[in-house]
């Protein structure tokens, strides 16, 4: 299984982006699907994650201004981000949890490649 993100890039304050995360390969489900995000010098910090049954949650941070959304036929993750502002600058992380199948099933954590949002003043 693997996670391919997309659509980061440079923004002006108060911009948009839409990024997606797509995982592909032998998938029986996937559980959770979730952003995450790490600026220079800070630790990875959860932006938003959604269930398989559409159960959201969001940081503080972000609420209002990000919406998280799925499609499950596609295995796929987006991160509508709104109104940015410079310290939303990080590098953004997809990440999936489910189950996959050789021989057997058996779960998996995995995270996608990061794709960089920078936000200028």
């Amino acid at each position: 299984v693997q996670l391919q993100a997309s659509g980061g890039g440079l923004v002006q304050a108060g911009g948009s982006l839409r990024l997606s995360c797509a995982a592909s390969g032998i998938i029986v489900s996937i559980n959770a699907m979730g952003w995450y995000r790490q600026a220079p010098g800070n630790q990875r910090e959860l932006v938003a994650v959604i269930s398989s049954g559409g159960s959201i949650n969001y940081a503080d941070s972000v609420k209002g201004r990000f919406t998280i959304s799925r499609d499950n036929a596609n295995n796929t993750v987006y991160l509508q981000v709104s109104s940015l502002k410079p310290e939303d600058t990080a590098v953004y992380y997809c990440n999936a949890r489910g189950t996959t199948f050789t021989k057997r099933t058996y779960p998996f954590d995995l995270w996608g490649q990061g794709t960089q949002v920078t936000v200028s003043s």
